[in-house]
């Protein structure tokens, strides 16, 4: 058997054993057995490499994580699923955080670049102006720094773009904006987990995240996913939340968990997190959400227990 000529190239094919030779000029498929020894150390050579190759792609890893500027501690809301309270959340736990301590400067980012809420929960209208350096300055009510595509489009325009522009924007939403300075940045992901999770996870630093969910079944399929990814890109889980857990009627009292009963309790059992707290299914907290006067502002001492749920994790950032 000829010596490999140059110009062979190596391939795997089924039923002609591990590797075979394909010869520009020799023509033909030739089990590995078949082949010279100066072919199969011709074949060692480019394997190594190869293997060099991969050892240098792999050694560049992950892109770096850089701080947003002036940020101290980043922390996300998620939750899998839409539509289970998550930018009510985030709303108020900015809020709490900064209740808890008037001297900590509380900002929130709206991730979701497809359905911004934050414009209409926190009151806000109108587009960011730019500073000297072309970098937008957030808008600010109830003392807290927010920044969403909802300020860039007409209320009622669909964003109708493919995942790298989403990216894009993103981007800018993170980096493009002054910040001033923040002790705390609470960002209100999109729900599942895609793109938007994951080059938030990647890129900045952050301190950890929440998962809220409804105690229904449904929900907490994505939940737990939203968990697991998280934690595959080594952010911590600070908890989960139980949201709209029970309903009280207001007039007899009686109460109805209309999604299920300890759902969420059950959950963070098995992955081993903490339950920071449940939030009643309360009209209350719907209603203030959609003037633009969220619960911990309007009514503080609710039983919307957000408060409570910020003051239990807050030693944690």
């Amino acid at each position: 058997m000829p010596a490999c000529e140059t110009g062979c190239v190596w391939e795997k094919l089924r039923g002609f054993g591990p590797i075979v030779k394909i010869s520009q000029h020799a023509g033909g498929f030739f089990p590995v057995s078949f082949l010279s020894e100066d072919c199969r150390v011709s074949s060692g050579s480019r394997d190594e490499a190869l293997r060099d190759k991969r050892a240098q792609i792999l050694a560049r890893g992950l892109p770096k994580q850089k701080p947003i500027e002036g940020v101290k501690q980043v922390v996300v809301l998620a939750s899998g699923k839409g539509g289970v309270g998550k930018s009510t959340a985030a709303v108020n736990i900015a809020l709490a955080l900064a209740a808890n301590d008037p001297t900590k400067e509380v900002g929130l980012l709206d991730a979701d670049i497809y359905g911004p809420s934050i414009p209409k929960m926190m009151n806000l209208k109108g587009n960011p102006e730019l500073t000297p350096k072309n970098l937008m300055r957030p808008l600010k009510n109830y003392g807290i720094a927010c920044m969403s595509m909802g300020f860039l489009i007409e209320e009622t325009a669909p964003i109708v773009w493919r995942g790298l522009m989403v990216m894009s924007a993103v981007e800018k939403l993170l980096r493009q904006v002054d910040w001033g300075q923040l002790d705390y940045l609470v960002i209100d992901m999109p729900p599942g987990t895609g793109d938007v999770q994951l080059s938030v996870s990647q890129n900045i630093p952050v301190a950890g995240a929440v998962i809220i969910s409804t105690p229904q079944d449904v929900a907490l399929l994505d939940a737990r996913k939203g968990a697991e990814m998280f934690r595959k890109v080594h952010v911590p889980v600070l908890g989960l939340i139980q949201n709209m857990s029970v309903f009280q009627c207001p007039k007899c009292k009686h109460e109805t968990h209309i999604f299920g009963a300890d759902g969420v309790r059950d959950l963070a059992k098995t992955l081993g997190l903490d339950i920071l707290g449940d939030i009643p299914l309360h009209v209350n907290i719907r209603e203030m959400c959609d003037s633009g006067q969220p619960v911990v502002i309007s009514q503080p001492q609710s039983d919307a227990v957000i408060v409570e749920v910020v003051q239990v994790k807050y030693t944690c950032l």
